[in-house]
């Protein structure tokens, strides 16, 4: 009886993992092999260097591990390209002595998705989250890590959820 369970739950997954309807990614069937992910430029009024090519990469990277699509340079059957409008740093609560008790950073980034097989997938749509940090705090070094690897992770998976999830 026990071997038969553990058959039954291996033709399961077999089944599963080779559908193409559905993926334990919730990608379901994509009409494409390659994508591209041009360069983000920082276009917001406030700057932070670097953190244009950090979002690139870890888009690049979001969609090379939830997808079996391979990464071009040119050419991309799915084309990601956009630009950074907004880094903002602003007060959300204050103390006694009127200063900030915490922070909010805000990214938000602009994105143009083309999918050249199907051009009804095609959009442009602003993303944007934030991370609250203490407002004793600096946005360099450590806390500033942990709010890029927060505002990014959260806003590449809205990307990829918009557009290759369908969610």
């Amino acid at each position: 009886m026990r071997y038969f369970k553990l058959l039954l739950v291996f033709i399961l997954a077999l089944t599963l993992h080779g559908c193409k309807y559905y993926n334990f990614t919730g990608t379901g069937q994509i009409n494409a092999k390659t994508f591209q992910v041009n360069y983000f430029q920082n276009n917001a009024e406030v700057v932070e260097p670097g953190i244009e090519r950090t979002f690139t990469l870890r888009l690049q990277d979001l969609i090379q591990n939830q997808t079996n699509l391979t990464l071009t340079n040119t050419g991309g059957d799915l084309v990601y390209e956009g630009e950074i409008t907004q880094y903002r740093i602003s007060p959300m609560t204050a103390t006694a002595d009127q200063r900030a008790a915490q922070n909010r950073l805000s990214i938000t980034v602009n994105v143009r998705f083309t999918n050249k097989n199907n051009e009804d997938d095609d959009f442009e749509k602003p993303f944007s989250f934030f991370y609250d940090y203490s407002g004793d705090a600096l946005p360099t070094g450590s806390v500033l890590n942990a709010a890029l690897d927060e505002i990014f992770e959260r806003i590449t998976q809205d990307i990829f959820n918009e557009s290759l999830a369908k969610w």
